[in-house]
């Protein structure tokens, strides 16, 4: 028995700005449960594409610092939660436990930079969002996701 590869969604970024743009659009279909997989190499715009999506969902500008250094940053929507995680320096996927990151998923909003580190604590049902260069610009590629964030992202890349 073969199973359908989930849908994926190709998106063209020609810079900074649509790659906050993307962000911003995402925080309006979000809903508390979602995860988001920020995968892509440095440089790619995962920090500021997450920057742009948290301040959209707070709805005021505020000082979004990576999480590079702290592992976890938290913040308190008007309605979720939102946990933004940069795992790039977690040596070992239990590592992850200690953050109480697997708690937030099904709950909060949560964005994941460097979900490779999850290792087997990765979400089935997560959203992934793979950031990659393309000579001035850049190239998202969505796939997954729960159906009802499927079904939500539609229109997306119209």
């Amino acid at each position: 028995m073969t199973t359908a590869a989930p849908p994926e969604t190709v998106l063209s970024l020609s810079d900074d700005a649509a790659t906050a743009a993307l962000g911003e659009r995402l925080a309006r279909l979000l809903q508390p449960g979602d995860t988001v997989l920020l995968e892509g190499p440095i440089g790619a715009g995962k920090s500021h594409l997450a920057r742009a999506l948290i301040r959209a969902r707070l709805g005021r500008m505020e000082d979004v610092p990576s999480p590079t250094f702290t592992l976890v940053q938290t913040y308190e929507a008007a309605d979720t939660e939102i946990w933004h995680a940069d795992l790039y320096r977690l040596s070992h996927p239990d590592e992850v436990l200690e953050l109480g990151l697997e708690q937030a998923f099904g709950t909060a909003i949560c964005l994941v930079e460097w979900p490779d580190r999850l290792g087997p604590h990765l979400p089935a049902d997560a959203l992934h969002l793979q950031l990659s260069v393309q000579g001035e610009g850049r190239c998202a590629v969505l796939r997954g996701g729960r159906p009802g964030l499927q079904k939500r992202l539609a229109g997306l890349g119209a």
